[in-house]
């Protein structure tokens, strides 16, 4: 019987930076980075790599929306989603929303600036 589910992980690279893929052979793809046998892969030149996390899904397009979605992350995210630490996650997410917030709203008046974060906050 086929496999029902998608992994997305990710890889910490002997240089520090951080892989996120996708797969639905976790133990092979895993395998396949390690013994740098994608020649054109991220994880080639940067080999030995250590799965720091991973995560099934049931649907392809589930976990490729995932993999994209955590590709964009900053590595300050992506520490603490390996860490399992989703108090921090929505702490740097809020903070990236408020520098967002401030860098598009560049008026010297911080009661403007604090409104733009209570009305962010109250949708989230």
């Amino acid at each position: 019987m086929p496999q029902s589910y998608y992994t997305v992980y990710i890889l910490l690279c002997r240089d520090g930076s951080y892989y996120t893929g996708m797969t639905s052979e976790l133990a092979a793809r895993f395998a396949a980075h390690q013994q740098g046998l994608i020649p054109k892969a991220y994880t080639r030149s940067r080999r030995p790599v250590v799965l720091v996390w991973s995560e099934e899904f049931g649907t392809h397009d589930e976990a490729f929306h995932a993999e994209r979605r955590i590709k964009g992350w900053s590595r300050a995210k992506k520490r603490a989603l390996i860490r399992g630490d989703l108090d921090e996650l929505h702490e740097i997410v809020r903070r990236e929303w408020e520098q967002e917030i401030a860098r598009r709203n560049p008026t010297p008046d911080k009661d403007a600036r604090r409104l733009a974060v209570v009305r962010f906050r109250e949708r989230s």
